[in-house]
């Protein structure tokens, strides 16, 4: 495989898995014209010269990944169908998906034409440039403006993103043993050489949520558990090269991974997260005689919000009213789902998104034949953890049957209606829609009552998502752990010293809510609707949208940075703590959001995009980030762009004067 992305794209031979390649490539020596050919131009200026060649480039360009990638296209399809001929029987078993770790791909060079392999060569040098835009260049600013490496740092990654490595040693786990069975291409090969294997090591034991019997699957440790997910893809990298430049290193930064499989209180119990989590801070000040700036992005920053009641909370962490005030001199909250994401719902009730809803007819063929929506279902109810970002706040932040917060002028459908159902017609009887659409306060209780009982104990026990609405239910729930991922309904830290900056991206089109229908493939195979069962009996109604977008197949369009909607980013740091019952220390909270302006030729939208994941790699986050690293973030102010306050003032969560009146 190695020797293939050498062939085509330029890689050494020897490249791991693990490191990106090559940021660059030589630029190519200029075509020398025959003479006499030559004598027949006429000569322009140079910029017009320039303008003129860009220009045919780029329609060369446009024609050239027509073929390209329809030939390569093409050769794929070949062998995805090849791959779900053999699991469904349809076709004479065009070939033994096992044989596949043994093919010698050099032999699909050979037949290929060498002029597709040199353009297909050529076009990744431009894509390294744009991958690649800004390396180390926003540290070396920094540096040359007189920005050092002052307060140590700490990193909380975000879902997902933190590769898990098997250390089982059973017969079934020894050919994975210190293999990434989550983020790396030995994922990939499992998943798709494997999948029943695969999915007996990912998935947690249902009765305990930890690992099942002879399984042993931890996170990855160090940087390199959540620099890159998988070859090329980075995550955390970008960061890691500015805070390097400015003379960050392992003795003076550290990256807190957790298996985010878990449930929060099973961090401690199996890994004893936060504990290593305070002494790392404890340590960084013990070194340093400096407090510790804490970076967390994506569900990391739900999992350090849990940490601060943990860390003080008797019986616990044991550190004290004062702990935090003592320890951490700043939290960098980066895209932080402090009230859930909406995505999480259809996730755990059918096993789709946005993402699967969005597929072509072929690809959502595939995907069922290979990991159908009852396998991804059971999937996710088997990983606890995704189950923390459920929406929080029901309809007093979602809306009602009437409005929502955050609907818009002219707007023909409310928010509120967080899942719309089209009824079955004849078959109501067997229906597993209800009569009428579901706000969020109804939506959960349909989904529990749509899921098996082990998944509902765990979920309801582990994670709370009421609002809390006097300052003394506030102050009794801080001695409740299922209530310390809720910050409606307990309180920041008596952290006056503390600064908070929230940083997320805005204007990315980001499902907001649904439109279900029955599973037509559960009602076709004879299966009763029983509450409870675990199947999913509903799917996205994929047939319904608008010309304008607002409904994409399915899906309803709201405003966030692509995967958490505006309100879950932004209500906490603009009017949540802002209230004295969820903040009354008066910690300062500075909000910076960040636009999504993407560059149209780059696959991860470039130094200006706003999008959730992306986000990581943009030119003002890192800037901001080793500002406030380097003891400069009191000069950083705040900057709202989206309508974030105007929606925050309909939300159904009042402030102290108003609730003493």
């Amino acid at each position: 495989m190695s020797d293939l992305r050498r062939r085509i794209f330029g890689f050494g031979v020897n490249s791991p898995d693990s490191t990106p390649a090559s940021s660059r490539d030589a630029s190519p020596a200029p075509t020398q014209q025959d003479e006499n050919t030559a004598n027949s131009y006429t000569v322009v200026p140079a910029a017009k010269l320039d303008k003129l060649s860009r220009k045919g480039k780029k329609q060369a360009t446009k024609r050239r990944n027509v073929w390209i990638f329809f030939v390569l296209g093409g050769l794929l399809g070949v062998l995805v169908a090849g791959f779900f001929a053999t699991s469904n029987g349809g076709l004479d078993k065009l070939a033994d998906m096992a044989g596949l770790s043994d093919m010698n791909l050099d032999a699909i060079l050979d037949v290929l034409p060498a002029g597709l392999i040199q353009e297909v060569r050529d076009l990744q040098t431009p894509e390294k440039d744009v991958v690649n835009y800004d390396s180390f260049a926003i540290g070396l600013q920094a540096r040359s403006e007189g920005v050092s490496a002052r307060y140590p740092v700490i990193m909380i990654p975000g879902v997902i993103s933190t590769g898990l490595e098997s250390w089982g040693t059973e017969e079934q786990s020894r050919q994975y043993f210190r293999k990434r069975l989550w983020g790396s291409w030995s994922m990939m090969r499992a998943l798709v050489l494997d999948k029943t294997s695969w999915k007996r090591h990912i998935m947690l034991d249902p009765d305990t949520g930890l690992d099942p019997p002879g399984i042993k699957l931890r996170a990855a440790q160090g940087f390199d558990a959540a620099d890159f997910f998988i070859t090329g893809y980075w995550i955390w990298n970008k960061i890691l090269e500015n805070l390097a430049t400015i003379g960050y290193d392992p003795t003076n930064a550290f990256t807190a991974a957790y298996d985010w499989r878990l449930s929060y209180m099973n961090y401690g119990k199996r890994d004893q997260y936060f504990t290593r989590l305070r002494n790392h801070i404890e340590l960084g000040k013990q070194v340093s005689g400096l407090k510790v700036v804490l970076l967390s992005h994506s569900m990391g920053s739900q999992v350090l919000y849990y940490f601060l009641h943990w860390v003080e909370a008797e019986g616990y962490g044991n550190g004290g009213p004062s702990w935090v005030n003592d320890h951490i001199e700043s939290w960098i909250n980066i895209s932080g789902c402090m009230l859930g994401a909406l995505k999480d719902v259809p996730a755990v009730l059918s096993g789709e998104m946005r993402d699967t809803a969005q597929l072509n007819a072929l690809a959502v063929y595939g995907l069922e034949k290979f990991l159908s929506r009852q396998e991804r279902a059971e999937i996710f109810r088997r990983m606890p953890g995704i189950s923390s970002m459920l929406p929080i706040g029901g309809e007093a932040v979602w809306g009602d049957h009437i409005s929502a917060p955050d609907d818009r002028p002219g707007q023909n459908i409310t928010y509120g209606n967080f899942l719309s159902f089209r009824q079955s017609g004849n078959d109501s009887a067997n229906s597993s829609t209800p009569s009428s659409n579901l706000t969020m306060g109804q939506a959960l209780p349909y989904l529990f009552a749509h899921t098996q009982q082990w998944y509902r104990d765990a979920t309801q026990q582990a994670y709370s998502r009421g609002v809390a609405h006097t300052r003394k239910a506030v102050e009794d729930n801080q001695h409740i752990p299922a209530k310390w991922i809720n910050p409606l309904e307990t309180r920041l830290p008596l952290a006056p010293d503390l600064k908070i900056y929230c940083f997320y991206g805005i204007d990315k089109p980001t499902e907001r809510a649904y439109f279900y229908r029955d599973d037509p493939a559960s009602s076709s195979s004879g299966n009763n609707t029983t509450a409870g069962d675990g199947d999913p009996r509903v799917m996205i109604d994929t047939s319904h949208s608008t010309p304008d977008s607002f409904v994409d197949r399915g899906v309803i369009m709201g405003e966030g940075d692509g995967t958490v909607n505006l309100l879950s980013t932004g209500y906490m740091c603009n009017k949540g703590w802002k209230m004295k019952r969820y903040n009354p220390a008066g910690i300062k909270v500075t909000t910076h959001e960040m636009r999504h302006e993407p560059d149209r030729f780059s696959a991860r939208g470039g130094p200006n995009t706003g999008d959730h994941v992306d986000i990581l790699g943009r030119s003002s986050l890192n800037d901001l980030i080793l500002r406030i690293a380097g003891g400069q973030g009191d000069k950083i102010e705040t900057k709202v762009y989206s309508d974030i306050l105007m929606y925050a003032d309909k939300v159904k969560i009042y402030d102290d004067e108003v609730e003493e009146a």
